[in-house]
Formats: structure tokens, sequence, C-alpha cells
């Protein structure tokens, strides 16, 4: 033993020395020799540099206490809910691999007019939860509690700023959570009720309705674990109060019902919550403005109603978008339903999640995981142009036409008071 402590003692000794001189050296370099070794290799490309999400700063934020965020991409690599083919849990990975090309000086969003990137927002990459694979019930509430503690932490913006959102979300972060199976949706919605206090306005995009009665999958070997699925966990959130039963949306439904009727639509119970919007719906609604304007009608712009933003990848079709473990042929293409997205920019998001990306079913262009990245980056956009003080504009950049429509709507306004 003490021949031990001695050699330990040696090391503690001969290194001390090095990271004494480490410390000094790096603070005393001066700054114009830190500004030429940015200039040098602060650049990045596409397929260089850590996989995070879109290049952002990696930080496991569950163990870094003072990390602090206006938005946070969070990972939620969880897949032993699924009820077809498992996989998701590899999802998270495949996203960030497919977002390399979102580089903060090349992603100018044109259609909104801001690089969400380069804006207001502090954003970080912050890493996976890690969630037992072993334990539905246990990984559950390591989701909750995880969700929990990344949203209870101030913003970065301070809600008396002239930047960041407002209303009840003012001083609040946002969660982008890259799943993961869609079960994922129940802690997130259980801990932003904790942290505004109401029943959630949920947006759900899927091919599914996901407010199965847990029943449905087993009418005899039953357990409450087995009740934590990725078709029930809506039916769940709406029994325990989680979710709004007046402003809330399915969108791209497609799915077949149980029975030999269409009781699951009729039967009185938590899917009567959400209004429907099935795949086909777009083209008697006259395409993804036509959706758009129903999804607003329904949801609305009340800043002080928070909404979540659920997507499940199996809203789009199978042709464009098979990496999924549940597909379902006559979906929407990865254009229509971006064109969606672009087009509820102003609502009132406190949270997303992007779900069920199973990589292993993905083509070798991985056109999945690229829409997945896609729609990721159209809702950060949402959220940076959400906390913009001035107008930025309508669609693709087309500022003048946007603030000629609103002082028409400002001259109206005038003309009927």
């Amino acid at each position: 033993m003490p021949g031990w402590k001695g050699a330990l003692l040696g090391l503690l000794a001969l290194a001390g020395p090095a990271l004494s001189h480490s410390h000094h050296h790096a603070e005393i370099m001066p700054e114009d020799r830190r500004a030429e070794l940015l200039m040098k290799w602060e650049q990045e490309w596409p397929f260089s540099g850590v996989a995070s999400f879109a290049h952002l700063q990696p930080v496991k934020c569950l163990i870094e206490p003072d990390a602090r965020y206006d938005i946070a991409i969070i990972g939620a690599p969880f897949d032993t809910a699924v009820s077809y083919r498992p996989g998701a849990r590899f999802g998270p990975r495949a996203i960030r691999a497919a977002s390399a090309r979102q580089i903060a000086g090349t992603s100018y969003n044109v259609r909104a007019g801001i690089n969400p990137y380069k804006s207001w927002a502090t954003m970080l990459d912050c890493g996976d939860i890690p969630i037992t694979p072993f334990d539905n019930g246990l990984a559950e509430r390591q989701m909750y509690e995880a969700f929990l503690e990344l949203l209870s932490r101030p913003a970065v913006t301070p809600a008396d700023s002239k930047y960041g959102t407002k209303g009840i979300s003012a001083g609040k972060p946002k969660l982008v959570t890259l799943g993961g199976d869609h079960s994922i949706a129940l802690p997130a919605l259980r801990a932003l009720y904790q942290i505004y206090k109401k029943p959630i306005t949920v947006l759900h995009f899927d091919a599914h309705l996901d407010t199965w009665n847990p029943v449905r999958y087993a009418s005899y070997w039953l357990s409450e674990q087995s009740h934590f699925n990725h078709g029930s966990f809506f039916h769940i959130a709406s029994t325990e109060g989680l979710i709004s039963n007046t402003t809330s949306a399915h969108g791209g439904i497609r799915t077949r019902l149980t029975g030999v009727d269409d009781g699951d639509y009729t039967n009185p119970g938590p899917e009567q919550g959400f209004l429907r919007i099935h795949a086909d719906d777009i083209d008697e609604l006259g395409g993804p403005v036509g959706v758009v304007n129903r999804i607003i009608d329904r949801v609305g712009l009340d800043p002080e109603q928070p909404v979540y933003l659920s997507v499940d990848i199996d809203v789009l079709d199978p042709g464009t978008a098979p990496g999924t473990g549940t597909p379902e042929p006559g979906g929407w293409t990865t254009r229509e339903f971006i064109r969606i997205l672009r087009g509820i920019e102003k609502l009132n998001i406190v949270g997303a999640d992007i779900v069920e990306v199973s990589p292993s079913y993905d083509n070798a262009g991985e056109t999945t995981a690229l829409a997945a990245a896609q729609v990721a980056f159209e809702i950060i956009t949402s959220l940076v142009k959400a906390g913009v003080p001035e107008d930025l504009g309508g669609w693709y950049g087309r500022k003048a036409d946007s603030k000629a429509e609103s002082s028409k709507e400002e001259e109206k306004k005038k003309d009927e008071l």
C-alpha cells in the first residue's frame, strides 16, 4: 500500500506542472492570437465535426445543471413500446447525421426570412436521455424526469427581453425531441403540464390515431406497464387531463380501425377531443393551404394556450419515407407536409417531437432521416421567428407583400371602427 501511494503521489507531482502550465498558457493567450486561430480553423464542412444536430454545440445538459438555452435538441432513443417494427432507438442518431448540411453560416430560411441558427436564440444539442430498454415503466419515468429537468431551467432570453416568445411561454425554454417511438410524447406532455399548469393543445401529424384504448392490443393479458405503448399514449394523456379537448387536432390520418364498424371514431372517448384531418382531405381542402386553414381555425393563435407539435414521420408516404416502424401507404409527400409546417408558423408552439424514424428500414439515400431533419429545421425556424420583435415577412422572403397585407388589414380594422 505505501508503494502504491508513493507512485500515485509521484504521478500527481509530474502531472501538476503540466496542468498548471496548460492553464496558465490559456489565460495569457493574446486576443489577436485567438482571433487568428478562429479565422483559420473555425470553419466546418457538412461532412466534418461531431455529429450533433445542425453542428450545434453538444452539451450533456442533464449532467450540466448550469447549461442554459432557449431551444434545446434532446434525443429520446427508446423503442420498446412499439407494436410492429422496432428500431427507432437509432432515430436520433440518424436524424442528427441527416442534419449535417444545416450549418449556421448557410442556413438562411428563405420562406421565413431568417437564419434560425444566427438569430437571437441560444441553441444546444443536449445529447440523449439515457433510457433503459428493459423496463418501460422505468423508461417513462426517466423521460418524464429528464423533460421536466430541462424545461424547468430559465431560458437564456428572459421574459422581459424584446426577443423571445411572449405570453405563457415567455422566459421558458423549448425542447425539440428526436425520437424514439411515439410513446415518448406521454412523458413530454406530463412535463409540459407541470410547467404550464393547464391542458396542452396537441397538434398531431400521423398516419394513426394513437388514441387507442390499451385493451385494443390485448383484452386478456394486461398490465399497467402494457398500457404504455406507441398507440395508446394520447388515450392515457387525455384521461389524465393533459390535453385540451377543444383545440387539438390530428393530421394525415389514414389508419385502419378495429372491429366491423367505425366505432373508433364514434364511441365516446379521448379520441373525440381531436379534430381529424385525413390524408385524403388534402385534395378536398384544395391542397396544403386548405389543411393549414383548418388547423389554424381549430388550434387558434392564443399566446396563452401552449401547443405541442408531435410529428410521426409515417405521416409521409412510405414511398418517400420508408424508414419507419408502422408504414401506411397513401400519405402526404415531403413537399406537401413541409408546406403545411411552413403555414402554421404563428401557432404558439412550446415543444415538439419528431418520432418513429427507424433507419434500418430506410433506403440508400436515407430519405426518411433527411425528411425528419428538414421537419426539425422548419419547426426550429418557426420557434425562432416567433421570438423576433419585427415583421420578417411571409412566404419565401416576400416581405413587401406581407407588409402590404398587414397594412390593408390595419386599414380595414380602422374603417370598421
